[in-house]
């Protein structure tokens, strides 16, 4: 997966606009991005975070998160480097690609 790069301070802030469309955005107080996706069901939900763990796992990346019924929650940070990586802009571009599959 390669070394993570770390953005400057407050570098998610250039992913909002798009973050805020498929429900995300910053996190007060921390250099991180949130992500909540929703829609379809449980299942679904579950599904999604099956997927997102594999894709975490290839990009050797692993985000705090958890659902509650058919919304699933993300906290993308990279904990080596106190804040937004380009690790973290790749897990949330994937997040966002396959967040249609919750509808």
């Amino acid at each position: 997966a390669g070394k993570a790069h770390r953005l400057s301070t407050g570098g998610g802030e250039q992913l909002l606009p798009n973050l805020r469309a498929v429900g995300g955005g910053g996190v007060e107080g921390r250099d991180a991005i949130f992500k909540e996706l929703g829609g379809g069901d449980f299942n679904r939900a579950f599904g999604f975070m099956g997927g997102g763990a594999l894709q975490a796992e290839k990009l050797d990346h692993h985000p705090g998160g958890g659902n509650v019924y058919n919304k699933v929650h993300i906290t993308l940070s990279t904990h080596d480097w106190g804040g937004v990586s380009e690790r973290d802009i790749n897990l949330a571009s994937f997040g966002g690609g396959v967040a249609a599959s919750l509808s």
